[in-house]
């Protein structure tokens, strides 16, 4: 195989990014919030509970209403 064979992961996201500059989409990183998501007795898998800066996590987790909460970063 030759040096410079594009294959795998990098060659496919090149190959994404090169499909959506095409298609005219936005190439400036997008704005993040911190998110929190965690499972409830009502929705067992884990899902978006809310915006960090809107929703308690610790009271969250503290009251039994939710559990396996994690704070992750989202486009907003």
């Amino acid at each position: 195989m030759a040096k410079g064979y594009a294959e795998g992961p990098a060659a496919e996201e090149a190959e994404r990014r090169r499909e959506e500059l095409e298609r005219g989409e936005d190439d400036r990183p997008r704005e993040t919030r911190v998110a929190v998501e965690g499972c409830t007795p009502d929705e067992p898998e884990r899902h978006f509970l809310g915006w960090a800066d809107d929703v308690d996590a610790d009271e969250l987790f503290a009251s039994g209403a939710a559990w396996g909460i994690r704070r992750v970063r989202r486009p907003s």
